[in-house]
């Protein structure tokens, strides 16, 4: 077993570079990009242990741009387009943290749009933004019940849509939404294939 030893925010975290089970669910391949550069495990927040379950398996490249998105090559990111459909929740979590923070690129919001998370492993990707420790805004419907991406709503009410000649009637379902950053009021998704904003007091979460 090898030790590599990174330094990140200051503080030397110790990573398992050879793990045998990640090393197997992998198939040896950076778990976001495929490549087969020296690896290192990384631990998805908010945890921080050895379980293999909690970490991915990642290269150096992707690595430094998990631990400093000051590092951030927006183009590095495509790659995403094929990792996004894994089956492990640790990988789903890493790549909807990071399209989503890269969502104000068209081709990030496209891939999102496509996910699909499970309830249990979007509660855990929605936990923090990304791997910045940064806290998501929590967003409510008209009831009060908590709104997570990829949720159905149904319109509470008839919503003139700016810059069409439709009206988003009530009832209507919005699915797969989208939450706004940072704005507890604004979520958004597609209505007769028009991405609009919505606020979040006029929709009722899907059951």
């Amino acid at each position: 077993m090898v030790i590599i030893s990174y330094q990140i925010n200051n503080k030397s975290i110790r990573f398992m570079a050879i793990d045998s089970e990640l090393q197997t669910r992998s198939d040896s391949k950076c778990e976001l990009c495929s490549v087969t550069d020296p690896l290192c495990s990384y631990p998805v927040a908010p945890y921080n242990d050895e379980s293999p379950g909690h970490n991915i398996l990642v290269c150096h490249a992707c690595n430094d741009q998990l631990t400093d998105h000051n590092k951030t090559e927006v183009s590095h990111w495509r790659c995403l387009n094929d990792s996004m459909w894994s089956s492990v929740p640790a990988v789903q979590v890493v790549v909807w943290r990071i399209l989503s923070r890269l969502r104000e690129e068209g081709w990030s919001q496209d891939l999102l749009d496509m996910m699909y998370l499970e309830d249990e492993v979007m509660t855990w990707a929605t936990l923090v933004s990304g791997d910045y420790d940064e806290r998501v805004t929590e967003h409510k419907d008209s009831n009060g019940a908590f709104l997570v991406a990829g949720d159905t709503v149904t319109l509470t009410k008839d919503l003139a849509v700016k810059g069409t000649s439709f009206t988003a009637k009530r009832g209507t379902a919005v699915r797969n939404i989208s939450l706004v950053p940072n704005n507890p009021k604004q979520l958004e998704g597609r209505v007769k294939g028009t991405q609009i904003v919505i606020l979040t007091e006029f929709v009722k979460r899907a059951s």
